[in-house]
C-alpha cells in the first residue's frame, strides 16, 4: 500500500511540472479590460513566450481570465463557462471591477467579489493592469503551478455548497448540465479515504 502512495506522489510531481508548461487562456471580456490584452499577447510583450496562448473554447482552456465588471447576467455565464472547463483550472480576476465592482460598485446589478461565486487563483488589481503586471501575474501562476500551490480550483468541489448557495442567492436556481455535483461528492469521498 505504501508503494502505491509513493508512486502516485511521483506521478503527481511529474504531472504538475508538465501542466505549467503550456497554459491556454480563455478571456471573458465584459468591459474595458480587453484594451490591455492585445499589447500583452502581441509582439511587444509576447505572452506566448511563457507558454500562455488564447483559446476559444472552455473545454480546452486552463485559465479563465475575467476582465471588467460582472453583472448578474454575466456572472451566470461565467459560472457555466467555469463548470465546462477541465480540471485543473485557474481563474484570474483582472482589474478592480472583479474585486469590488470598480466604478460600478454602487450598482445593484454589479457583482462585487468574484471569489464568492467561483474560486479565484489571484487578482490583478488596477484599472486597468498594465501588460507588465499581467505578465508578472501569469509568471507567478506558472511558478505556483510548478510548486503544486495553485489549488484553488479544488475549493469549488470541496466547498461546492458554499459557492452554489451564493450563486443561487444572486440569480436563483441554475439548470446545471455538468458533472460538478457528482465530482463534488467524489472529492469529499477522496478526503475521507485519505
Amino acid at each position: 500500500m505504501e508503494k502505491t502512495i509513493t508512486q502516485r506522489s511521483a506521478w503527481d510531481k511529474v504531472l504538475t511540472k508538465l501542466q505549467k508548461r503550456s497554459l491556454w487562456m480563455l478571456h471573458y471580456c465584459t468591459g474595458c479590460g480587453a484594451v490591455e490584452l492585445p499589447p500583452t499577447m502581441t509582439a511587444r510583450f509576447d505572452m506566448e513566450r511563457f507558454g500562455i496562448m488564447p483559446m476559444v473554447t472552455p473545454r480546452q482552456a486552463d485559465i479563465l481570465l475575467i476582465t471588467g465588471y460582472l453583472s448578474v447576467k454575466t456572472l451566470k455565464r461565467v459560472v457555466l463557462i467555469y463548470e465546462q472547463m477541465q480540471s485543473p483550472k485557474y481563474v484570474v480576476g483582472f482589474g478592480s471591477c472583479t474585486i469590488n465592482g470598480g466604478m460600478y460598485w454602487n450598482s445593484y446589478a454589479t457583482i462585487k467579489s468574484l471569489d464568492q461565486y467561483i474560486p479565484v487563483e489571484f487578482y490583478l488589481a488596477g484599472c486597468m493592469p498594465r501588460p507588465e503586471a499581467i505578465i508578472e501575474g501569469f509568471t507567478e501562476l506558472i511558478d505556483r503551478i510548478g510548486e503544486g500551490k495553485a489549488n484553488s480550483w479544488e475549493d469549488y468541489y470541496k466547498n461546492y455548497e458554499f459557492y452554489r448557495k451564493n450563486q443561487e442567492h444572486v440569480f436563483g436556481t441554475i439548470d446545471t448540465r455538468t458533472d460538478i455535483p457528482d465530482d463534488a461528492k467524489y472529492f469529499k469521498i477522496g478526503e475521507v479515504e485519505k
